[in-house]
């Protein structure tokens, strides 16, 4: 069955979506995203996504062409429409088509931004056969632009660091930069030692995670002690634990670093338990 999306105010069968070749974000990679997690036929930390969004939208300069009230409708009538129960709602907003090619960009009070919206169907995306083994990571150099805090489509490195890791027969790649650990392909990383869960500041050199706030909020109300710093691979390879979190994969237990078994290769305690709180708390809280 075709998909309903939605592009620039008109609900559409996906096979009549259309945006122009002039578009800055085809031409330029210049537009921002968002992808919101749903549960239950319901939308997990859609207030977190659209503050974030707001915010990578000032960082270039961007208009705000929807207000959050009229996201979330639009957002709701999607997964109504394509009767989503468990999956994802994919959000994208480019500066527009103003003109031909220019690397200058427009005013934005003169631009008129695009905007699509889809939804993905991910039937099993809470009971994860993934989240009950255990991931397989693999370190690569982080090659990235200085400004990851910003949610660009600007996507190529990611996507050449998750093939590098399809290629070593793996589920993933952290990423290294100076000697330590940035972040994953498209996942905030952590280590666990002890009652200790350390992961890197927020900063400029990684996402502001909406699934990390959430996820560090709960570790510390369960009584884990919370220690943002960089860690390098070799710590996490001594770690008791390790896992990701990001919008798609709530809390991922990592059991392998660079072919490096962490504990029994099993998941540890506390990712289970944040998963399982993680998962309890946004489906309490899920709009």
């Amino acid at each position: 069955m075709s998909r309903t999306v939605y592009v620039n105010g008109e609900y559409l069968p996906e096979g009549e979506a259309k945006v122009s070749i002039f578009d800055r974000a085809f031409l330029m990679g210049d537009g921002v995203y968002e992808v919101t997690s749903v549960l239950g036929g319901k939308l997990i930390d859609f207030a977190g996504h659209a503050k974030r969004l707001a915010r990578s939208l000032d960082e270039l300069e961007m208009p705000h062409p929807l207000a959050e009230a009229e996201l979330l409708e639009i957002h709701r009538e999607l997964v109504r429409v394509n009767g989503i129960d468990e999956g994802l709602v994919y959000l994208q907003i480019t500066r527009g088509a103003p003109g031909d090619r220019d690397f200058v960009y427009p005013d934005p009070e003169t631009t008129t931004p695009t905007v699509v919206l889809f939804t993905q169907a991910k039937p099993g995306l809470a009971d994860s056969p993934a989240a009950r083994r255990g991931m397989r990571v693999i370190s690569i150099e982080d090659q990235r632009w200085g400004r990851r805090d910003i949610k660009t489509v600007q996507l190529l490195y990611p996507s050449m660091g998750k093939m590098m890791a399809k290629k070593a027969g793996v589920d993933d790649a952290w990423m290294v930069e100076d000697g330590a650990v940035t972040e994953g392909t498209s996942n905030n990383a952590y280590i666990v030692k002890g009652n200790r869960i350390v992961t890197r500041a927020l900063s400029n050199d990684i996402l502001h995670g909406i699934t990390r706030a959430a996820v560090l909020r709960y570790a510390a109300e369960a009584q884990m002690e919370v220690e943002e710093r960089d860690f390098t691979i070799a710590e996490a390879q001594e770690a008791d634990e390790a896992f990701i979190t990001s919008a798609s994969t709530f809390v991922m237990p990592v059991v392998e670093i660079d072919g490096v078994t962490l504990g029994d290769g099993t998941p540890g305690p506390r990712a289970r338990r944040l998963r399982e709180i993680y998962l309890d708390e946004s489906l309490k809280a899920a709009i």
